[in-house]
């Protein structure tokens, strides 16, 4: 909570994926039911499943096979928050789009759940 992520600026995420992880999940919102950004990256399906959550629903699933992940590695993932829409680049230089399904120019909550360990976070 008490991030500060307005429109234009970038989140820069650094970590290690556990070796024994199915999957995980960074969350980018306004609270645990406000989320903008749902980035869940599940190993058992090799598939990146993006969504958003407004209260009790959650939106439909926008689903990526570019699976760049794997147990055991050390990853890079940047964020970029624009106006209508989160550009998420990969590891590997891949690039994935979702829209800003919610509308807001500015996010204050962060989570980061399952198999993933941060080793750092900026916001430039």
């Amino acid at each position: 909570m008490n991030m500060d992520m307005k429109v234009g600026t970038s989140l820069k995420i650094k970590g290690k994926i556990a070796d024994h992880a199915d999957g995980f999940v960074i969350n980018l919102g306004q609270g645990t039911d406000k989320l903008n950004l749902h980035f869940n990256p599940r190993f058992g399906e090799s598939t990146i499943v993006c969504n958003s959550r407004d209260g009790n629903s959650w939106g439909q699933e926008q689903r990526d096979s570019h699976m760049c992940f794997s147990p055991g590695s050390e990853v890079k993932i940047l964020v970029t928050f624009e106006n209508n829409e989160f550009k998420v680049k990969l590891p590997d230089g891949h690039q994935l789009t979702f829209p800003n399904r919610l509308g807001h120019n500015h996010l204050s909550y962060l989570s980061v759940q399952g198999g993933f360990n941060i080793s750092s976070f900026k916001l430039d």
